[in-house]
């Protein structure tokens, strides 16, 4: 090989080499979105550019240089101590200035979600040396940290808008049970300020295949693709004799376990679930019955639930509710375990997730407890037929580091292209 084509396979494998990257991201830990950031981190850093990770707290008083008040999402975040951090919050002072009373506080207090979250963007104070920064690219991850965004692109620099699925949705199902005063904010309003903020992006960059539909439809007239996230893979063996089901406490989960426990479980003779997660102690106050029968099912929370696929025969998938992509149903997948699910475990995939080899969709109590006794009764896969299997290859093909790398690669580097072009 020459040096010229060295060069050149180093520029492919490489394509943001010395681009200066700004990343955006609420400052929050212990979730989706947070694991959605590491995985863009290393992919940008895979890609040859330069991070500048920026948590962003929506609290009054975060600023950056408070370090005592930042010390518990320091803690809660190591992973981001591999470079420079840089931070973002609106002083309390801002709360008490007349504009924000009127603009933002009071909207808030009738339960305008998306008007607190802009507002506090829009007040926010920024580690030194971000300010007129030069920066090729700016990853924005939510609608609403879209006018810091736009400060750091000086109207030069393109954005990209991870838009993280629809948050208005998410706003409206929030303010149904709080105590707002009337009127209450509409969804419809709380969606206009959503994809106001939008326009101001260049590129819009959806995590799942119907958020992507919903919102070129919203917004026709801008630039849209599909980017599943980049989702750390879950063990493919040695394999064991475990049935797994993993469940963190949040709604849905909740809501899924019991309905397992509750419709399915009892009609599983023989079979024995080791259920994985936090979600133990809302099971124990919200169905004390359910809880009380299969007490020794519950593992309760482990430092990585991933590995809890190594010694697993089976994974089950019981989901019942929830919006977005399912973080642990493609971690499910990428095991290359056999998999029983409902149609709505998978929502947010295409269409080829439903129809996997080794994937059962059991939507019904009873087709759940048949495929789950039918699985039962079958010999458990070794290490290397999980690791061929279709659902780990679904998984590799889209939600892979990999995977994602190439795609953000071709998307970003078009992007800066695009910029640099129309500026000359």
């Amino acid at each position: 090989m020459t040096a010229s084509s060295s060069d050149c396979s180093a520029c492919a494998e490489r394509p943001l080499r010395g681009r200066r990257v700004a990343l955006i991201h609420p400052a929050w830990h212990s979730c989706g979105t947070y694991r959605v950031v590491l995985g863009q981190i290393a992919a940008y850093r895979a890609l040859g550019a330069e991070v500048f990770p920026i948590a962003i707290s929506s609290d009054p008083g975060f600023v950056p240089g408070r370090d005592w008040i930042w010390k518990a999402f320091k803690q809660a975040t190591p992973e981001l101590d591999d470079g420079p951090r840089y931070y973002g919050g609106a002083p309390v002072s801002v709360v008490f200035a007349p504009h924000f009373l009127r603009k933002v506080l009071w909207p808030y207090i009738h339960g305008d979600q998306a008007a607190v979250r802009l507002g506090m963007a829009e007040r926010t104070l920024l580690s030194p040396g971000l300010e007129g920064a030069r920066f090729d690219l700016v990853h924005c991850n939510h609608f609403f940290l879209m006018p810091i965004a736009r400060r750091l692109s000086c109207a030069t620099a393109p954005i990209l808008l991870d838009t993280h699925d629809l948050q208005a949705r998410q706003f409206a199902l929030i303010n149904e049970t709080m105590p707002w005063l009337s009127p209450r904010a509409t969804y419809e309003s709380m969606l206009a300020r959503e994809l106001e903020a939008m326009r101001g992006a260049d590129l819009l960059l959806h995590l799942n295949a119907q958020e992507a539909e919903t919102f070129r439809a919203l917004l026709p007239e801008k630039a849209h693709a599909l980017l599943y996230p980049a989702i750390p893979e879950a063990p493919t063996g040695p394999g064991g004799p475990d049935i797994v089901l993993v469940a963190s406490n949040n709604t849905a989960n909740v809501e899924s376990v019991i309905w397992f426990l509750r419709d399915v479980a009892p009609k599983t003779q023989g079979v024995a679930v080791k259920i994985v997660g936090n979600v133990d102690a809302a099971i124990r106050s919200q169905a004390p019955e359910q809880y009380a029968a299969y007490k020794d099912w519950f593992l309760g929370r482990v430092d990585d639930p991933r590995a809890v696929y190594a010694n697993a025969r089976i994974a089950l998938l019981p989901t019942i509710s929830g919006t977005g992509l399912s973080i642990k149903s493609v971690e499910a997948l990428s095991s290359g375990l056999p998999l029983i699910a409902t149609a709505q475990a998978m929502r947010g995939m295409d269409e080829e997730a439903l129809r996997l080899p080794g994937v059962v969709i059991a939507d019904s109590a009873v087709e759940f407890v048949n495929a789950l006794s039918r699985a039962a009764a079958i010999a458990p896969l070794d290490e290397s037929a999980r690791r061929v299997s279709p659902a780990r290859r679904y998984y590799e093909s889209r939600f892979s580091h990999s995977a994602y790398k190439a795609s953000l690669g071709v998307l970003t580097a078009a992007l800066i292209s695009s910029c640099i072009a129309n500026s000359d």
